[in-house]
Parts: C-alpha cells; structure tokens; sequence
C-alpha cells in the first residue's frame, strides 16, 4: 500500500464497517413514518401539504423569503437561466471546477459557458485573476461587458459553492458590481454553509439546492430554487409546472413549461430529514472531528476545515494530499477499493469534457493541479454512531 493509504485505511478501518462509501443517505424509521402518511393519504403527486410544509422549513433554515422546490438541482438551475433571461447571445462564467449540471444548464438555453479560475484554498472562483482576466478579453458597451473574440454579452456568473464550501461574498459582490453580472448559485452542495453568517444561495438573484441520494439531507432526488423576489417565484412556480394556468376543471398553458416539479412523496422524506437537519449537521462535525485527530501529525496531505468567516455543512470530508503525489491517486484509490473503502476524486474539469472542450476558458492552473490531488473520504452522517 501506498504510505497515505496506510495512514487513511489505519483510520477510517475504525468505522468497522465491511463497506464504506462516500455518501449514503441515513434514512431513519420516523422518515419512513412521513412516507406511510403520504402514501396512505394517496397525496403521493407534484402538489401536496408535505410540499408546503418543506418548502417552509427550508426557508426557516436559510432565511430566503422564496422557495420552489423542483424535480432535480438540474432543473432548478436551467429554470434559473432561463427567468434571468439567458440566451444564445450571452456568456456565462462558471467555475472550471463544478459538477456537470451548472454547464449544461447554460448549455440548455443555447448560451455559453465560460469556464474560470479557482482558488487553491476552499475551490471557488478566483476573483483576482477573473477580474484582471475580464478587462483582458473583455470591453465595456453602455453597461454591459461583450467578449472581444466571440462578440457575445457576459451576462452572468454561475458561482459554486463547491463540496459545501461557501465563496467569498464579501468579494462576489465587488465583482459583480463592477462588471454588471447576474448572479446564479450553484448551492447543490452546501445547505447549512454560511459565510458571514448567510446562508449559502441566498445573495444572487437565484440559489440552489440540491437534495439528491448523495447530499446532505435527500428526497432521492430533488431539488430547490431560492429567491428574494415574489414576481420570479411566481414566474418558477408556474415554468415548473408545464406553464398551467390554475382552472376548475381546464387546461390552460400561457407559454412553454416545464414538468420539473418534486412529488409530494419525495417532499415528505425532504421533510422528515430535514427536520433533524441540525443533528445531521452536528454529526457532520463529529466525523470532521474524527478524521482530524486520526489523521492528524503527517506531511502527506491535509484535511480541508473551515476558517472564522466560513462555516462548512461538512458535505463531504476531503484531503488534498501533497504535489508530490499526484501521480499516486489512482494508487490510493485502488488501495482502498480493495479494502472495500470507495473513496473517489474531485470532479474532473469542465474543460475536459467532451462535449463542453469547445467553450471559452481562462488558464485554470490551479484548478488543474488541485483537481488531481483531491480525495473524498467516507462521509456519511450515520458514521458519527460509530465513533467511540
């Protein structure tokens, strides 16, 4: 074995556990007890008390004033793109370091994703090099800023809060107000992460969450839309709903829809879970706290924590392991795998993929070099039960 999985095999084998994912969902008897109610009441569709009652706690949790909540974070972004009046005339920044759904929600409404910088310490967007990058390749027309090269309006940025680490908002709003930029947040990963205080997805003009089997509470899949204004909450609610006109007994569509809407099944587990969201949260810590005493005292690589302006839901527990190694993850990962522990990477860039190679793209050193030497370990909130 390699000599960092020795060390993370010494302790994560403390879990005693014969397999170990990175994320499983911690789905309890009582939440069981809210899908029995929903199912015996047959209110299991896309309308229904346990959606309101979710949508509700969600906005007690992070203090947006609107919530809809949406089949997928997918969805809830493209609807996101698509009331913030994005098009095939318009770019959007978005960091190069992200899952797969904050491009293709662009993509979706045939605009283009420019990918960005991030930043070494917690994977966000690097504000510094964006805005010397902006005045490079960009000019300014009456307020808007238009790509030199492909002529087409920089209309906003997609900001990620990446595996639950909050951005710097301090820094998000002296960009976005020097440049004009709609403001879109990628939360899927990070409800009951705050910077300063705020909740993440709660200062652009939309947020979103993201409540799929992996995440930090789950509706098996499922997603939500948060925003200050009543007008585009209204505009959401309806898009979601295939643009159906409340009648009696007709159907009415005033313009092209959407069935992007959660079931009132998947809100009641929503909102059995995210009633013990604090508990989750504190367990959460716990393993943090965990990992941080056994792997402590190395030079190999280091756990990632939060500092005094962020605080972390603790998503998912990551190391960065040293420059050194980053020719060795694979090794490690196959370590573990044999041990039946299923650690995995850091997302592969955007830039790399395939279908999204052709899109503008800022140097990404950094988010070249750190996306090879991040490593998630098992993370799922039932393991706190197991430590002694």
């Amino acid at each position: 074995m390699h000599p960092i999985s020795k060390i993370l095999y010494n302790g994560i084998k403390k879990f005693k556990q014969k397999k170990l994912f990175i994320h499983e969902p911690d789905i309890l008897k009582k939440d069981v007890k809210f899908l029995k109610n929903c199912i015996n009441t047959k209110n299991v569709s896309a309308a229904g008390n346990y959606c309101d009652k979710f949508e509700n706690e969600i906005k007690k949790i992070t203090k947006s004033k609107f919530v809809i909540l949406t089949n997928s974070g997918t969805s809830a972004l493209h609807i996101s793109c698509i009331l913030s009046g994005i098009n095939n005339t318009h770019e959007v920044l978005i960091p190069a370091f992200t899952f797969v759904a904050s491009p293709n929600s662009v993509i979706y409404c045939n605009a283009t994703p420019h990918f960005i910088e991030i930043e070494k310490d917690y994977f966000g967007i690097d504000f510094v090099k964006l805005k010397k990058y902006m005045k490079k390749i960009a000019t300014k027309k009456k307020k808007s800023w238009i790509n030199k090269k492909t002529k087409k309006i920089i209309k906003a940025i997609m900001v990620v809060h990446p595996l639950g680490y909050p951005i710097n908002y301090d820094e998000l709003k002296k960009f976005t107000n020097e440049f004009n930029l709609t403001v879109i947040e990628d939360a899927a990963d990070a409800l009951g992460s705050y910077f300063k205080s705020k909740h993440t997805g709660t200062i652009g003009k939309f947020g979103v969450l993201s409540f799929n089997g992996n995440k930090i509470i789950t509706t098996g899949a499922g997603g939500a839309i948060l925003t200050q204004s009543k007008k585009l909450a209204i505009l959401a609610k309806n898009l979601i709903q295939t643009s159906k006109l409340q009648h009696k007994f007709r159907f009415i569509h005033d313009q092209l829809g959407f069935n992007y809407r959660m079931s009132n099944l998947q809100a009641a587990l929503g909102l059995a879970q995210i009633k013990r969201l604090k508990k989750i949260l504190n367990d959460k810590r716990k393993i943090f706290n965990f990992y941080q005493n056994k792997l402590k005292n190395n030079n190999l690589f280091e756990l990632i924590q939060e500092n005094k302006d962020r605080k972390f839901n603790y998503w998912f527990q990551t190391i960065l392991i040293n420059k050194k190694y980053n020719k060795k993850v694979n090794k490690i990962l196959n370590d573990m795998y044999k041990k039946k522990i299923f650690l995995r990477m850091g997302w592969d860039l955007m830039s790399s993929m395939k279908h999204l190679k052709k899109y503008p793209c800022m140097k990404i050193n950094v988010a070249k070099d750190v996306q090879r030497r991040i490593i998630h370990l098992p993370s799922s909130s039932f393991l706190a039960k197991k430590i002694s």
